[in-house]
């Protein structure tokens, strides 16, 4: 099964707050985003943001320009349904994140919780990290969540990649200024304990072409 599939089939499935990842209030993700991008004109966008109920917390808190974008377009139809007539405030892309064409520059805050680990091959990764050094825009940030070394190694009948902090901003590289990491303790709504790593780092290009 392709990807797109993969996950418009957990989506038909599974209701929003069946699926492991889900957390009816982001907290870490919004304050992290808040405290390095508070201008409400500030374009964040949600990278596999599917259902998360974290696009309600940012238009709430009075982000005027929130993008959400997800493989699955069960899963942004879940949002948009939820979120009701302010939904039309909301950019949602329905694309793979490693093939969609983004604007160049024009991120302020690229958020990622758990996409990412699921990029098993390198070039992937490469691929990915590409699609943030041209999106985000110099000086930017790019914050990032994958299950941590202790976490789970499947999710969704996926296998996933598991990272400390050093591992997660290495796989990124230079031009990516760690400017702080942590490790959540998430609880599932099946009552399971999965520990991940987020680490919120400042993209300079400039240093990546030293």
């Amino acid at each position: 099964m392709d990807p797109r599939s993969h996950w418009q089939s957990v989506y038909e499935r599974k209701h929003t707050n069946e699926v492991s990842w889900y957390q009816r209030e982001p907290t870490l993700s919004h304050a992290l985003i808040r405290r390095v991008a508070p201008p409400p004109d500030s374009h964040v966008l949600d990278v596999g943001g599917g259902a998360s109920t974290l696009v309600d917390a940012l238009l709430a808190s009075g982000y005027m320009h929130v993008s959400v974008l997800d493989i699955a377009p069960a899963a942004l139809a879940r949002a948009r349904d939820r979120l009701g007539s302010v939904g039309g405030r909301v950019t949602w892309i329905a694309e793979d994140i490693l093939a969609t064409s983004l604007e160049p520059a024009s991120v302020d805050v690229w958020h990622d919780r758990a996409v990412f680990h699921f990029l098993r091959q390198r070039d992937d990764q490469k691929r990915y990290v590409a699609q943030v050094q041209r999106a985000v825009r110099p000086g930017g940030h790019v914050l990032v969540a994958t299950f941590a070394e202790d976490g789970p190694t499947w999710c969704s009948g996926l296998e996933v990649s598991r990272y400390s902090a050093a591992q997660l901003h290495g796989a990124f590289g230079p031009g990516f200024q760690l400017e702080s990491s942590t490790k959540e303790d998430h609880l599932t709504p099946m009552g399971v304990h999965q520990a991940f790593t987020y680490c919120l780092c400042r993209w300079e290009p400039g240093l990546a072409a030293r």
